[in-house]
């Protein structure tokens, strides 16, 4: 079984979730929205870094697309 790498547009779309997810901002996505914001002008080796970032910080996060979230950033490589 292949994982397909996540694109530069999937990753930034699921950014975008990310930072909807307003009332999350205080407790667990603490400093990821600031992680988060960033990257929505990153590409490349910087983009790929900063998803590490983010992930590191939505371990505890809870929303229904997290899970799938998570995957897409993993599977992201600049």
């Amino acid at each position: 079984m292949r994982i397909q790498q996540s694109s530069t547009e999937e990753v930034k779309q699921t950014i975008t979730t990310i930072l909807s997810d307003v009332k999350s901002y205080p407790t667990s996505l603490n400093y990821a929205v600031n992680y988060c914001r960033a990257a929505l002008s990153m590409s490349g080796h910087e983009l790929h870094t900063q998803t590490l970032y983010i992930l590191n910080n939505i371990t505890h996060w809870r929303h229904p697309e997290a899970k799938n979230i998570r995957m897409v950033l993993k599977n992201f490589k600049a």
